[in-house]
């Protein structure tokens, strides 16, 4: 991931704040089956694994408050979820859209559909299966494109197996978790504003670390020195500060 960010960040250092693209890294064991990976401030994350394409992906189980989160991510159903995950009072897992629908909105195959809507994925049907072994408060299924002419498919073969409390996952949806009641409801948001300022004060960046450009490319620049200069001026005199401009 580091080396994927080089450039981006390369060019972001000696020019503004980089900590938000500092990685930090906890490397633990896709085999641990139920293992604390994290453990503060009264919060306990778990892993078990996951099954899903090739080795190494997880699930993960939160812990706080005497509350029990789980998160499936994309995986086929699985002794370790159904084990681990036993009473949760959200139980998050993938539930993939039926490979009928897979055949005649994406059209593929139904070769294709059944093994990767069934075999990669977790249908709806063996979803609303590992719900109704595990128990959960309230079960989300996930992972499919959850419009009106999807979810009355995926309902009706997740109420084939199952038929407890249940919600299907969409964007800006909002679960408020309490010991005695699970609430869903819809975030209500602008999408017209500005992103909230950073709450950490901005460090200065260190133009010694600066890597640049080339000769080649620099010697492209056109600076139109007279207009960068008025912008300086102008800013200088709105903030009381005393930038010099480039030369």
């Amino acid at each position: 991931m580091e080396k994927m960010f080089t450039w981006d960040s390369a060019s972001r250092l000696g020019n503004v704040d980089i900590r938000g693209q500092v990685l930090e890294v906890t490397e633990f064991d896709y085999r641990a089956v139920n293992k604390v990976i994290y453990q503060e401030n009264g919060v306990t994350i778990r892993s078990i694994p996951a099954v899903h394409a090739l080795d190494g992906s997880v699930s993960f189980i939160l812990e706080w408050n005497d509350l029990k989160f789980s998160y499936s991510s994309d995986t086929f159903p699985n002794k370790w979820w159904i084990e681990h995950t036993k009473d949760s009072d959200i139980a998050i897992h993938e539930c993939f859209i039926t490979p009928g629908d897979l055949v005649e909105k994406q059209k593929w195959t139904p070769g294709a559909a059944l093994n990767v809507g069934t075999q990669v994925h977790t249908s709806p049907a063996q979803f609303g299966k590992v719900m109704s072994m595990i128990k959960p408060r309230l079960a989300v299924g996930y992972h499919f494109f959850n419009d009106f002419d999807t979810a009355p498919n995926v309902l009706a073969q997740v109420r084939s197996t199952y038929d407890g409390p249940l919600a299907l996952a969409t964007d800006l949806m909002v679960f408020n978790v309490t010991k005695d009641d699970v609430r869903v409801r819809m975030a209500a948001t602008d999408e017209d504003i500005w992103p909230q300022p950073a709450v950490q004060e901005k460090l200065p960046p260190d133009a010694s670390k600066r890597v640049g450009f080339s000769d080649f490319i620099y010697g492209g620049r056109v600076n139109f020195k007279e207009v960068v200069d008025k912008i300086y001026s102008n800013v200088n005199d709105k903030y009381g500060t005393d930038i010099p401009a480039p030369q």
